[in-house]
């Protein structure tokens, strides 16, 4: 009975997919699905329309290359990843095939190595690390602390220095919340800038109804702040300077190493969100001199629930803690930690630090494919710095095509308007509005997120679908036909109704 209706399942499926059923049941076997093109949109003949996020064979295919480098076996590179290796797939959901994953920016596949080290954590090693009177809280806490000090090494702080938390979102609230309710008697100003994440700028709104100043900081064209802007925005009672490392939108770069040194002459405690940035650039908290850093597990491959906060101890940082309890994390975020996701998260650091030129590497090939290939198409704009920017974040607007329409035609990838966080809004994305792009432009706008386990296969059709699918929805476009007919937008008075 079970095998009659599996058969006609896959002959009904086979039908609605236009393949053999023969076909369809062999991607059923393999665990690769097909994924139709969008409505009225026709690819050529000989371009496969075969899209799948496949992590196990992307992570083996990865390991081929890396083994073959190295002069190791293969087997070798990903024995550590065997457990999770066997579950790096998702099957058909009911709601159609799994698209192209080209979201980085929101959040990354876990690495199945990640995976393998979290799960004894789930079983035998179940113990609270705070308990210190038995085996149980002792091997977790060596765990704890191991992971402590991979995080720590990825920027070159003391393992003290790092304090886990929820995620990047938490951390930057503690900052801009703990810094200047602990100097509030003195201090009473904060300075960022207009494209900070919106945690860090909630965050800052939140303090002005406390009663702080806060001066948010202009960018330019390409993104990047004005560093005499910063200079001449300091003042005596300023106690923070918040300035992202890469921006989640348009993975521009900001001068770090310069803000932080603004910020030591003028004896002011810097922080940076490095959730777009930790693993992923070059940092170094003494060579920067930056006094509190946050850090996001869930977008260096490592589980969702987990972040860090690097508070410095030498000149010691002051901040009043958000949570009050048993007083764990040098008191500034108590509540137990969970030992399964820290221990993934130290093994996503480690993990990120052995192969930081291999995943440079790769993403920067990528995404130079993916750039060239998306800026051959006539009125498209490469969005923020092209020479201050991190290759694995790449935003396109695509002029006369609105970016939602966009988004709906090009189901079979999964991508992002902005951030993902605040997607749910059809406001235009305010980190363009602040680099002077106007309504329309910011609309058009698409994120593309390049990571470890993409693959040049799916740059190539990524390239090939969204040419096909702009040109598509321009014909469609009034706009666009004025244009094709020379016809000056700007110069067009248009009726109000």
């Amino acid at each position: 009975m079970l095998k009659s209706t599996a058969t006609k399942s896959i002959t009904r499926l086979s039908q609605v997919y236009n393949v053999p059923a023969a076909t369809y049941r062999a991607c059923l076997v393999s665990r690769r699905f097909y994924s139709p093109p969008a409505a009225g949109v026709k690819l050529d003949d000989n371009f496969s329309l075969e899209t799948h996020t496949d992590i196990q064979a992307a992570a083996k295919a990865q390991a081929s290359a890396r083994a073959s480098a190295s002069g190791t076996t293969p087997d070798a590179v990903v024995a550590s990843g065997s457990t999770a290796m066997s579950h790096a797939y998702q099957e058909n959901t009911g709601f159609g095939t799994r698209p192209i994953y080209l979201d980085m920016q929101a959040t990354t596949p876990t690495d199945p190595r990640v995976l393998d080290t979290m799960l004894k954590f789930y079983t035998g090693l179940y113990g609270n690390p705070h308990s210190n009177t038995h085996s149980y809280g002792w091997e977790t806490n060596t765990a704890v602390e191991n992971a402590r000090a991979h995080v720590a090494k990825m920027i070159n702080a003391d393992p003290k220095e790092i304090i886990f938390t929820s995620g990047a979102t938490e951390s930057n609230n503690m900052v801009l919340k703990g810094v200047p309710r602990f100097y509030k008697k003195t201090k009473k100003h904060i300075i960022t800038t207009r494209t900070e994440h919106k945690c860090v700028l909630e965050a800052a709104r939140a303090m002005m109804k406390e009663g702080f100043e806060v001066t948010f900081l202009n960018v330019d064209d390409q993104g990047l702040i004005d560093l005499k802007e910063l200079e001449d925005a300091i003042r005596p009672d300023t106690c923070l300077v918040s300035v992202m490392a890469v921006n989640n939108e348009i993975g521009v770069i900001q001068p770090i190493k310069e803000i932080g040194a603004i910020c030591r002459k003028n004896k002011i405690y810097f922080h940076t969100d490095a959730a777009q940035a930790y693993g992923k650039i070059h940092i170094d908290v003494n060579e920067m001199n930056i006094d509190l850093l946050s850090i996001s597990s869930h977008k260096i491959y490592g589980p969702k629930g987990i972040g860090a906060i690097y508070v410095r101890r030498r000149p010691r940082v002051r901040l009043e803690p958000l949570l009050s309890g048993g007083g764990q994390e040098r008191g500034l975020r108590s509540g137990t930690l969970a030992p399964p996701l820290v221990a993934g998260f130290g093994e996503a650091a480690r993990l990120m630090k052995k192969e930081f030129d291999n995943d440079q590497a790769h993403i920067k090939r990528l995404s130079d494919k993916l750039v060239k290939g998306l800026l051959s198409a006539e009125h498209t704009t490469l969005n923020g710095s092209p020479d201050h920017r991190y290759p694995g974040c790449v935003n396109v607007s695509f002029a006369y095509v609105e970016g939602e329409s966009l988004l709906m035609a090009l189901r079979d990838i999964a991508l992002s308007s902005g951030s993902a966080c605040t997607s749910a809004s059809l406001e235009p994305s305010y980190v363009l509005h602040a680099l002077g792009k106007d309504d329309a432009l910011a609309h058009s706008s698409i994120r593309f997120g390049i990571g470890r386990f993409s693959t040049e296969e799916e740059v190539d059709y990524v390239v090939k679908a969204v040419s096909d699918r702009v040109k598509f929805l321009r014909e469609l476009s009034p706009l666009w036909e004025m244009v094709q007919e020379g016809i000056d937008l700007n110069s067009i008075k248009w009726s109000g109704h």
